[in-house]
């Protein structure tokens, strides 16, 4: 007990180990909710080694964590910047923030948390659409990426969403999670190694039917994962195969695995919404 007292003192067990003490943890419902799509991608910018002339409408999505009493926790927060929709010129596009008041019947201001994945823009850039959201992110990826005063400390990272984290970071909002498979709250764990970016980070969640895993970009497409082919915008192509192969086993089932863009992902789950599909 005293050793106990002594970790939490020095803050070394985390939220969701506080918070599970002595209890079973939660189970949550697991959902894909498309803001957008982006068309006629070039596959070969997704899978190694793809044919040049492939294309595919690239599915731009967050997931939603919902948990018995409908509390909303997010995984990645989208894009709205008009910058990047001139920019990307998706063929739709809703701010994530809508899309999920959408889905749920929620204000952007009722989401708690959301687990941003990795620094890229179309994935971080949403978080400041959630007033009250804690953020949760990698402390190698923020510290990699965000310098002082919000500065850009590498091209990965958008200079506007580099500021926004550093602000969000001085408002007190956003939590870094120190390393690979961390319990950030009760039933959602963090993973790193798929080296999208410097430290990219797949979430998994505890379902009614086991843990499902939500990859983001750390597998662009099911065809990674059923192929077992790297992603084409990583760091480290074999690390980033070691992360999918991962993945797999820690699912409950290979098909709970999800993808980060595929729009197949809209096709293989139920839908409750428009845009919106349960995964668990």
């Amino acid at each position: 007990m005293t050793r106990y007292l002594s970790l939490i003192a020095a803050g070394v067990l985390g939220f969701g180990v506080l918070a599970g003490a002595g209890q079973t943890p939660p189970t949550y419902e697991v959902y894909a909710v498309q803001f957008g799509v982006v068309p006629a991608y070039p596959v070969s910018s997704l899978i190694v080694g793809a044919a040049k002339d492939r294309r595919v409408d690239l599915a731009m999505m967050v997931w939603a964590i919902r948990d018995s009493g409908g509390r909303i926790i997010l995984v990645d927060a989208g894009f709205n910047r008009q910058k990047f929709i001139e920019r990307w010129k998706p063929a739709w596009h809703t701010p994530p923030s809508e899309a999920v008041a959408k889905a749920f019947g929620v204000t952007a201001a009722s989401v708690t948390d959301i687990i941003i994945s990795h620094v890229h823009w179309d994935h971080a850039d949403g978080a400041d659409l959630f007033p009250r959201a804690r953020v949760w992110i990698q402390k190698e990826e923020y510290e990699h990426y965000v310098g002082e005063n919000g500065a850009a400390l590498d091209r990965a990272i958008d200079t506007d969403v580099a500021k926004m984290l550093f602000d969000l970071k001085a408002a007190g909002r956003v939590m870094l999670a120190d390393g690979d498979d961390q319990e950030i709250l009760p039933g959602i764990r963090v993973y790193t190694g798929g080296k999208h970016t410097w430290a990219s980070q797949y979430v998994g969640v505890r379902t009614r039917k086991g843990t499902v895993i939500l990859a983001s970009d750390n597998a662009y497409l099911y065809e990674n994962l059923d192929e077992r082919i790297p992603i084409a915008q990583t760091l480290d192509a074999a690390s980033n195969l070691a992360a999918q192969t991962r993945m797999l086993r820690l699912a409950a089932n290979p098909k709970l695995v999800v993808p980060g863009h595929d729009p197949a992902v809209f096709k293989r789950f139920p839908m409750i919404r428009d845009h919106a599909v349960r995964i668990d």
